[in-house]
């Protein structure tokens, strides 16, 4: 397989000539976070496969056509899930800051930085 090849393997997935891109910001910080927490032991690789093998899975039985435009949302969700299966955090923390950064996003005029404030905690 050569690089001009990918595109028509990956269907769904960007590309800046013939290297592949992320879609948006945070799906390139969705992938640095996993790194990082792996980096600090947090799970290990094999572990990360199957939390991100089982979203995926999921996700296409319950109609993901797995087009590859969804990939990250299953990265982000199977990072929570490890998040909360190892204790680093618990399922409704994460809810908790998702969110808030939700709140945070809404009200953030476009091109601004997103900031947290204590009101993005108010049900």
């Amino acid at each position: 397989m050569t690089a001009s090849d990918l595109p028509d393997r990956l269907p769904g997935q960007p590309f800046a000539g013939d290297e592949p891109v992320f879609r948006a910001p945070w799906e390139a910080h969705a992938f640095a976070l996993a790194v990082s927490l792996h980096e600090k032991a947090l799970f290990t690789w094999p572990e990360w496969a199957a939390a991100l093998g089982a979203q995926i899975a999921r996700a296409q039985a319950g109609g993901d056509a797995d087009l590859g435009d969804t990939y990250y949302e299953h990265w982000l969700a199977a990072l929570e899930s490890l998040v909360a299966a190892k204790g680093a955090s618990t399922a409704g923390e994460l809810a908790r800051f998702r969110d808030a950064w939700g709140h945070a996003a809404d009200r953030t005029p476009h091109g601004a930085p997103i900031e947290l404030q204590p009101r993005d905690f108010a049900d």
